[in-house]
């Protein structure tokens, strides 16, 4: 019961986000109405075509009418029309979300499994390994995503011709080109989330290896293939686990670059143009789809923390 409890609370305390990120944005993106509408109509658009505007839309209204109003159709599903065709915010970003969950979750896979068997093997190899993986690390950290991008994309699929260098296949229509045209964007996103789960992983490791429940299971016969995979992972999964969570939150504002370096049709690209052409219902969508995502992440760490963690039980 008191597992549930606490795991409530958690889940409450997420569930905050979904009020409150959305509002800041509202609220920030609560610009003077004729700022939008030339954002729309265009500069030289007259007082007339403005006011027409404004009132057609609400943008006449306070922030604080308009917000609510807002607010009363998200609970209920509904996220609004698009200024610049009319469509709903749902239909508009539908599509998109798969693009995006694509994008963002491949990433997920391969810096967690990649980081944490290159960190595994750091810290069972010795120093050679491990010191090549402080290295690497530095270089993934201080690397943009943007940068390593372009670099991926002049190589891979400029020079060597194995990969699309833009695009993207619905799994629905080819499942082999909709692998082949995530690999250079997934690379590019997952490369700094590698190094630093393989970093953290090597710590906890080494940090469990040398404790005095190690020492004594080596003292009664333990096999260190046992020690390493079944005592010592498991001891370092829970802080791993934080780690890759974080990762993947901060993912999504890579995703937003990587989308466009590789013209994906996802909520990043779909971020930036909207918000070049002021349609604000539509930033607000994607501001909700991604607190959603935000707020699923965390709940999914907190369950795998509590399982595999004793100390959080």
């Amino acid at each position: 019961m008191k597992l549930l409890a606490n795991l409530a609370s958690r889940i409450v305390g997420s569930l905050v986000l979904l009020i409150v990120v959305p509002t800041i944005t509202y609220l920030v993106q609560g610009v003077a109405p004729a700022n939008v509408a030339k954002g729309i109509l265009g500069l030289d658009a007259t007082p007339e075509r403005i006011a027409e505007f404004n009132q057609r839309l609400g943008l006449d209204q306070p922030l604080i009418v308009r917000y609510l109003r807002w607010l009363g159709g998200a609970v209920t599903g509904d996220l609004g029309s698009s200024y610049t065709n009319g469509q709903s915010v749902q239909h508009i970003l539908a599509p998109r979300l798969g693009v995006s969950l694509s994008l963002i979750v491949g990433a997920l896979v391969v810096f967690t499994v990649v980081g944490v068997v290159i960190g595994v093997l750091s810290a069972t190899q010795g120093r050679i390994v491990g010191r090549t993986l402080d290295v690497v690390s530095t270089v993934g950290i201080a690397v943009p995503n943007f940068w390593l991008a372009v670099i991926l994309v002049a190589i891979f699929a400029v020079e060597l011709r194995l990969f699309p260098a833009s695009g993207y296949t619905f799994f629905s229509d080819s499942p082999y080109f909709f692998f082949l045209a995530l690999v250079l964007p997934v690379v590019a996103l997952a490369f700094a989330g590698i190094t630093a789960v393989a970093k953290q992983t090597r710590d906890q490791m080494l940090l469990a290896m040398q404790s005095p429940w190690a020492r004594t299971l080596r003292a009664n016969g333990a096999s260190e293939f046992s020690i390493v995979y079944k005592h010592a992972l498991r001891n370092a999964a829970a802080p791993v686990i934080t780690v890759v969570g974080t990762i993947f939150v901060g993912s999504l504002s890579g995703s937003v670059v990587v989308e466009n370096i590789f013209v994906l049709p996802g909520l990043g690209s779909q971020s930036l143009a909207s918000a070049l052409q002021a349609d604000l219902p539509v930033v607000q969508g994607i501001a909700v789809y991604f607190t959603i995502i935000v707020v699923v992440v965390n709940v999914a760490i907190d369950v795998a923390s509590t399982i595999l963690n004793p100390k959080v039980r």
